[in-house]
């Protein structure tokens, strides 16, 4: 009777909140009690349908209230959709999503990814690239090279540069944080021999490039010489280069010619368009040299549409190229102001904007200057090359082996440097 009094002095007492059913074991059975009656009844309600919020109750989600800004950028941590009714629906994102997008954020302040699992650094890397964390000036930077040093080829091992000499201005240091590249592809850009990017090609980070394409860009002797250097006298740099591309600059000499028979390995050369002076003795000597054959058609190795950038970089690439067009839309409006300047009868101060528009020549049969090298399948010809004539070419291809065995035996020719080599090495 005493707990029967309590209970209903307790019930009567809040009798201002809804509680909802209160059931009690005793004995054995269930009991509920019952505010009406303020007592117990030894029966089994129907129960009653219990709400768990009022109606007066409200949600409201709380991201960021202290830098709006941020949390504008910010992704959300839920995702809304829309049910066949048209009711709005959310629900939460996973943990691991939230925490790749909160460390792609900041992903500039990572110390080092040096060991990280590749899954999921290529994923870390994909958030980043989709909230363009890589187009900064200088977080990206120093983000991207966090991938670089860590994955090597897997953030590029192809990149193609072709037509873009806009991107390598403007993002040159990016550039030359990729490492352990197998091809490079800078052709028709007009970097000239004393580019900043070319003395890149003989650090260590590059030593791995297999192909390279340097068309159409205003090199000569002494560009070819700073580039061979390193090969020639340290055996380091590009001594692995399979691929080389020269053609179609036509400061290039005979000399220069000279230099590119350090490289060793070399299976495909274009020298096409270059200024040889005695066409026939370069044939003579790359055959005797480095054992090259000249074609007599053109080579798939130096079709420029084969070359492609690939690796988890190719979106920031395209994204580089896109931000640089769209820095250069203002200028367009100039013209109008020239007309302005005419039209009022001024001297015309501001010069239009100059397009580059470079146009790569066309390869002529008789300028064809293809090279490779027999029995080598990193160099394809093409099916309707004939193979005619091949007990000659086995005969000076045997006149130049026994013209390496001679060399071999003279090591004083090739110790011997001039005094710019010997400048151009104090550099390194």
């Amino acid at each position: 009777q005493s707990w029967s009094r309590g209970m209903s002095y307790c019930l009567h007492s809040e009798s201002h909140l809804d509680t909802g059913p209160i059931y009690v074991r005793e004995n054995g059975k269930l009991h509920v009690v019952n505010r009406g009656a303020g007592g117990v009844q030894n029966v089994s309600p129907k129960a009653r349908p219990f709400s768990l919020f009022s109606r007066s109750f409200s949600v409201e989600l709380c991201m960021n209230r202290e830098d709006d800004r941020a949390r504008r950028q910010r992704t959300d941590h839920f995702i809304f959709t829309y049910t066949k009714e048209g009711n709005l629906r959310y629900s939460a994102k996973s943990l691991f999503s939230l925490v790749l997008g909160y460390i792609s954020d900041n992903v500039d302040h990572i110390d080092s990814l040096v060991g990280f699992p590749e899954q999921i650094a290529e994923k870390l890397f994909s958030a980043a690239e989709a909230r363009q964390k890589f187009t900064e000036p200088v977080t990206g930077l120093r983000a991207l090279q966090k991938f670089t040093e860590a994955y090597g080829s897997l953030v590029l091992c192809s990149l193609c540069l072709r037509n873009r000499y806009l991107v390598i201005s403007e993002k040159l240091e990016e550039i030359k944080s990729f490492r352990e590249l197998t091809c490079l592809d800078l052709s028709c850009c007009k970097l000239g021999d004393e580019h900043e990017l070319l003395e890149h090609l003989t650090k260590e980070a590059l030593s791995s490039v297999k192909r390279l394409l340097l068309k159409d860009n205003s090199l000569s002797d002494a560009g070819l010489r700073r580039m061979t250097a390193p090969v020639r006298v340290l055996k380091k740099g590009l001594e692995n280069l399979l691929v080389l591309d020269l053609s179609y600059n036509p400061k290039i000499t005979d000399v220069g010619i000279g230099y590119l028979l350090s490289f060793k390995k070399l299976n495909c050369l274009d020298i096409s368009g270059t200024g040889l002076k005695d066409v026939d003795a370069v044939i003579k000597r790359l055959q005797m040299q480095i054992g090259l054959v000249h074609s007599k058609v053109p080579l798939k190795e130096f079709d420029h549409s084969n070359c492609k950038t690939e690796g988890w970089a190719e979106q920031t690439v395209l994204q580089w190229e896109q931000a640089v067009m769209e820095a250069r839309k203002p200028q367009d409006n100039l013209r109008s102001r020239v007309t302005a300047l005419h039209f009022y009868g001024k001297t015309r101060r501001i010069e239009e904007v100059v397009k580059c528009t470079l146009v790569e020549p066309e390869t002529k049969a008789s300028e064809n200057l293809q090279f490779y090298k027999e029995n080598i399948q990193n160099c394809h010809l093409p099916s309707k090359r004939e193979v005619a004539g091949s007990h000659e070419l086995k005969n000076n291809k045997k006149r130049a082996l026994a013209e390496q065995e001679r060399e071999r035996t003279s090591k004083q020719k090739h110790l011997c440097l001039t005094v710019e080599d010997w400048d151009l090495l104090n550099t390194y």
